[in-house]
């Protein structure tokens, strides 16, 4: 999961609403030390929102919702805040609809596909579900109903909107702050994690995308890519599930076993299903 955060914050950025918005209300350009704390706070959110029972995601939520209220300002120049329409406007929140539609796009469409190279192959209905089990964050968000993607035909279908609309425009502020997520004071000293974020964020990036950013992507670096890839696949199958696995998920699994009206306790099945088999 984590692994796909990275190609999904530069999609984000790529929205120049987003880049004023992150560049005037966050600490990206931290150190090292604060770069960890904010991806752990970030996590910790994702994680209860996901896995988390329904007290747990309203108070992720309420947490996030009370950082948004922070986060106003205005871009300069003006900037097509709603490409659809063509419409402009010089000022930015995070409460915009339109914006955190874009978040949530990159964010499922990124996922999955860093899931994909690293992990296996997804069915059809398995990425349908994933949008539609997504959207339960309209109303914790406050969007409207039925604004994001339900399936992934609506998905792919409003990204590639976004990718031609023009709406996406790669500025100053966006490659200031990319970079400090990919190369954050010090990163050298996490040299391994940092490399593959590198390589599989700059990698799995729209060309067009990559291209604005300035990233240049040669030979070496599809085989560096490639490389990377195949460690993480195959480290991945040497892994138990304990250590694949965040602690709140195997949690969450628990309990819906427990839930079942045919389940067993199964020791020798501990390693797989943390000692539980329907």
């Amino acid at each position: 999961m984590v692994s796909g955060w990275g190609r999904a914050i530069l999609l984000q950025l790529a929205h120049p609403a987003v880049a004023a918005g992150v560049r005037d209300h966050s600490s990206f350009r931290g150190s090292l030390l604060s770069t960890y704390q904010r991806l752990h706070s970030t996590v910790g959110a994702m994680l209860s929102l996901t896995f988390g029972d329904t007290e747990e995601m309203i108070a992720a939520a309420a947490g996030i919702n009370a950082i948004h209220d922070r986060v106003r300002g205005r871009v300069a120049p003006p900037v097509k805040l709603r490409p659809a329409t063509g419409e402009e406007g010089g000022q930015y929140s995070a409460h915009d609809p339109d914006l955190q539609r874009w978040v949530h796009a990159t964010l499922l469409d990124s996922i999955p596909l860093t899931f994909e190279l690293l992990a296996g192959p997804l069915t059809t209905r398995e990425r349908d579900r994933y949008c539609a089990e997504a959207a339960i964050m309209e109303p914790l968000l406050g969007m409207p109903a039925g604004w994001l993607p339900r399936d992934s035909t609506q998905l792919n279908d409003y990204m590639n909107e976004m990718l031609a609309s023009g709406g996406l425009v790669v500025n100053d502020s966006s490659r200031a702050l990319a970079r400090a997520v990919l190369y954050p004071p010090r990163w050298y000293l996490a040299w391994p994690a940092f490399r593959a974020l590198q390589l599989l964020t700059i990698g799995l990036l729209p060309p067009s995308i990559r291209q604005a950013y300035g990233f240049e992507w040669r030979d070496r670096d599809e085989r560096a890519f490639a490389r990377c890839a195949a460690l993480v696949r195959a480290s991945l199958r040497l892994l138990p599930s304990l250590a694949r696995q965040w602690p709140i998920a195997r949690r969450r699994e628990l309990s819906f076993f427990r839930s079942q009206p045919d389940f067993t306790p199964c020791p020798q099945k501990a390693e797989d299903f943390g000692g539980l088999e329907r």
